[in-house]
């Protein structure tokens, strides 16, 4: 069932619902997000000369000076000075490694590997290939599924 996962995306709809909120209405009070990243993950966009500085993770810190935040779906983006110059990031939620508001010590940490469905399709579908290669073959047609009345099992 991939729980893990299922509670990671969970919570990574927490930080979403955060920078929808910071867009609307700003952030509040002392509060500021340290957001760190996947770098090299997929759909992460910025850059090139920035993200080369960075070639795993890179930490942002959304508080005073952030433009243009928009939190999407599946990511968000956002314009920050970096040396002065402003810079464009885009970054999937799935590239999220931690999420730390210090203002109230709140902080998520993305650390369960991502699951690729295809690739797991594709083991399952070459398990069962295997599992049906190494079965005996039978010309009986005990291979056929059986169907089991559960009357003999019943309280009369």
């Amino acid at each position: 069932m991939h729980y893990e996962a299922m509670a990671q995306d969970a919570l990574r709809g927490v930080v979403k619902a955060a920078l929808k909120r910071a867009a609307s209405e700003g952030i509040p009070g002392d509060h500021h997000f340290y957001i760190t990243f996947r770098t090299g993950a997929p759909g992460v966009s910025g850059p090139p000369e920035l993200l080369s500085k960075y070639p795993d993770e890179m930490t942002i810190v959304l508080q005073h000076q952030y433009w243009d935040l928009t939190p999407g779906d599946t990511f968000f983006s956002v314009l920050l000075k970096f040396g002065g110059q402003p810079k464009k990031l885009s970054v999937p939620y799935a590239a999220l490694t931690r999420f730390y508001d210090p203002s109230v010590q709140f902080l998520l940490q993305f650390d369960a590997p991502e699951i690729d469905l295809e690739e797991i399709d594709e083991d399952d579908a070459s398990d069962d290939e295997a599992a049906a290669a190494a079965a005996p073959a039978s010309g009986g047609g005990d291979d056929q599924p059986k169907v089991v009345s559960l009357d003999q099992f019943r309280k009369k």
